[in-house]
């Protein structure tokens, strides 16, 4: 395949697969084998990196109302009733601090099963079963409505989250980050709504807790690949224009469709909810199963 539209191709896959639940790191290694590409090389492990910030950007872009509403509202909140950790912001930067320490100690663990198939697979389909089962829960706690006697959901806007809730959607979603395939995002929404928050309060949190996360995640990333004596190190000078092309590609169509996605996804939560998306973990962790047992791991 020319490298321009494999460039295209795999922005597009990381733009759809890095906010819905179903795991971009298990979609990109699929796409290393079909298209024949090494992600251990050092500029293609750059790439990856640099794509999916172009998706992370797109995060603040389409919040930036929300965001501004929240820094102009800091540390009160809108009724006057938050304080600094209280606070959306402040939930965000707890949840986010109780992820990253363990995730941090945990390095080791994590760069030795991200390459393992067998676990992308199961974590998949163990993530899909799990979602499907806490979304039927949500789903006819949600037909209830916020005035049913006796309603499991009492948190149905992200405004009125409780610190207890950041703190353990912050720990749960260290599981995505030891075990790749289980999906950041799925981790988070499934946590928050095993908390007692609505999917639209789940989803939103997920959102905002990936900002943080994730541009701390792949800078510390980007900055390792980049270091000169890390592993796979690529610095700037050795990239030709051909390079910085395909970057420039795959970063842009990336954020376009991230955009793209969140949007959709919003509107689609509040509406259907998450079973399709679990079903398709299942079909997709089955199938990387069935592939790990072909190459024998």
């Amino acid at each position: 395949m020319n490298d321009y539209l494999l460039s295209v191709v795999l922005g597009i896959i990381e733009g759809l697969t890095e906010f819905l639940p179903v795991s971009s790191t298990a979609h990109l290694r699929i796409s290393e084998a079909i298209f024949h590409i090494s992600l251990s090389d050092g500029y293609w492990k750059m790439y990856t990196i640099v794509i999916q910030l172009g998706a992370i950007l797109c995060l603040p872009v389409y919040f930036r109302a929300r965001l501004t509403t929240f820094v102009a509202t800091f540390p009160r909140g809108e009724r006057g009733d938050r304080t600094p950790v209280t606070h959306p912001l402040g939930l965000t930067i707890v949840a986010f601090v109780v992820t990253a320490v363990p995730a941090f100690l945990l390095t080791r663990v994590i760069g030795k099963h991200l390459e393992s198939l067998g676990i992308m697979g199961s974590a998949l389909v163990l993530g899909g079963i799990v979602m499907w089962i806490v979304d039927a829960a949500q789903a006819r706690a949600e037909a209830a409505g916020p005035r049913a006697p006796g309603g499991r959901i009492h948190t149905w806007h992200m405004e009125a989250m409780s610190l207890g809730q950041a703190v353990w959607i912050g720990a749960c979603q260290i599981l995505s980050a030891v075990f790749p395939g289980t999906s950041r995002s799925m981790a988070t929404i499934a946590a928050g709504q095993l908390a007692g928050m609505s999917r639209a309060a789940a989803l939103e949190f997920s959102f905002f807790l990936s900002i943080p996360t994730m541009v701390v995640a792949t800078g510390y990333d980007l900055l390792k690949t980049l270091r000169p004596g890390g592993a796979n190190p690529l610095g700037a000078s050795h990239m030709d224009s051909h390079g910085w092309a395909l970057l420039a590609i795959g970063f842009l169509v990336s954020f376009l469709v991230a955009y793209g996605s969140v949007a959709w996804f919003m509107a689609w939560v509040r509406r259907r909810g998450f079973a399709p998306f679990a079903v398709y973990r299942i079909l997709i962790g089955l199938a990387v199963l069935a592939w790990a047992r072909g190459f024998g791991g």
